[in-house]
């Protein structure tokens, strides 16, 4: 007979890893039934590209879409959207689930179980955090109910956190005519980046027309007689509203593992081992899972998509009868507000101070190409390394086009655990239209070597 494998969660983690195991089960001969059981009406998609849609870049949803239910279900997978997973029993091996369209419960039973659940975003604990008008955006039913309320013309939007979402959707807002504010508790926009880049960030914002608004806590969210948001109330002042987008970050979504006894870590993400297996019989991968960060050496919840495809492919190798391993991750993400481009990997400075960890940090100014060539612009490149040793720990990138990419090189020598003195001497392309002769990143590197 064959195997039951059931799938919670219909996005990258859970269906790279459906996808993969079909293939992999294959090759080796077995024979899987695999079910797929989602509470949105889409599947395989890019939440990333959600700001962009909302801005107008990207015409559609369907245009964000990977693959969708009825391409999966042609490559075998039994998907059912619309169905919520409300219960789980590891010990008896049954997840009970919801089928929303239908008005029908019923108890699914599996032989192999892969949690995918993704995350939810974090709404503040004051009052009317449940008002109408407030949006987190993580799922594309998400984005269609922001697009759905500014469909009726709003002109104030406040978008509570500054981070890669917050500014995504801060800099959507403007570009559908909106004015709007940005709330943060930081002390400058962007926390995943130290507060002296922040300040470049800030001041793109505003020259873009954003008013930002730091080291300022929402205390409230205040209605009007129909119970939609109208202002958010802060202890720096309170900020008419007509929509609210929640950029305060996620948590995993892990109630229903949590119910069931699952290993959890600190941020309540679920603890899996290399193989994605987090018990006999139960795997996860995904934004509901800590991830192994090879510089902190320690567990962390990072929910990019780049992880997730990996780990779901990995996930789908073993579950199906294959060898693979998730090495870890280091930290890399970057995105871009106005025409200023961000990028980090690794510690920040703050990070390695609160690490306890002796070491030395540069920053350094220079251009994306050959100074004197047609269209080289600013680029500002920090770099944090272990002090005696000359350990790469992180690196930290603000500029104009052409430089948040170069963070990839950064991320390499992270991965390898490079010095600086050897990232400075490593052999990088060079043409005046791409860099100056020492890339920006060398001339860090370089710079903080000679510091050691």
């Amino acid at each position: 007979m064959a195997e039951r494998v059931l799938v919670i969660g219909a996005d990258a983690g859970g269906m790279s890893a459906a996808s993969q195991a079909l293939r992999t089960a294959k090759a080796a001969g077995r024979d899987l039934d695999v079910i797929a059981v989602d509470r949105g009406h889409w599947t395989s998609y890019s939440a990333c590209g959600i700001p962009y849609w909302i801005a107008g870049d990207v015409a559609s949803a369907a245009a964000l879409v990977a693959r969708t239910p009825e391409q999966h279900r042609a490559n075998g997978i039994d998907v059912r959207m619309v169905t919520e997973a409300v219960e789980l029993d590891t010990d008896a091996g049954w997840v009970e689930v919801v089928d929303h369209a239908a008005g029908r419960r019923e108890r699914l039973g599996y032989d192999q179980l892969i949690i995918a659940t993704g995350a939810t975003p974090v709404r503040p604990d004051v009052p009317g955090a449940d008002a109408a008008g407030i949006y987190g955006v993580q799922t594309l039913d998400d984005g269609g109910a922001v697009l759905r309320h500014l469909a009726t013309p709003r002109q104030r939007a406040v978008v509570v956190g500054a981070g890669y979402i917050g500014l995504e959707m801060a800099e959507a807002m403007v570009r559908r005519g909106l004015t709007v504010t940005v709330v943060d508790r930081g002390p400058e926009p962007m926390n995943t980046l130290d507060p002296d880049l922040g300040t470049q960030v800030h001041a793109a914002m505003e020259r873009m027309g954003i008013d930002v608004v730091t080291s300022a806590s929402v205390t409230a969210f205040e209605t009007g007689p129909d119970g939609a948001v109208t202002a958010v109330a802060t202890d720096a002042g309170t900020y008419p509203a007509d929509v609210v987008v929640l950029g305060t970050g996620v948590r995993p979504a892990t109630d229903l593992a949590r119910a069931a006894g699952l290993p959890l870590g600190p941020s309540g993400g679920l603890r899996t081992d290399d193989t994605q297996r987090v018990v006999d019989g139960v795997w996860s991968a995904g934004d509901c899972v800590e991830t192994w960060d090879r510089v902190r050496r320690d567990w962390v919840h990072v929910p990019l998509g780049t992880h997730a495809n990996k780990q779901g492919r990995v996930l789908g190798t073993n579950l199906g009868g294959g060898s693979a391993r998730f090495p870890g991750i280091v930290g890399t993400a970057l995105t871009k507000v106005c025409n200023l481009e961000l990028a980090r990997t690794g510690l920040t400075e703050g990070d390695a101070v609160a690490a306890g960890l002796d070491h030395v940090a540069v920053t350094i100014e220079s251009t994306t190409r050959s100074g004197y060539y047609p269209g080289a612009e600013p680029i500002t490149v920090k770099m944090v390394a272990q002090r005696p040793s000359g350990r790469l720990l992180g690196a930290q990138i603000v500029g104009r086009d052409g430089s948040a990419k170069r963070i990839d090189v950064c991320a390499m020598a992270l991965w390898s655990e490079l010095t600086v003195g050897e990232l400075a001497m490593t052999d990088l392309a060079y043409a005046p239209p791409f860099s100056s002769v020492w890339d920006p990143v060398q001339i860090a590197a370089r710079k903080a070597a000679d510091r050691l």
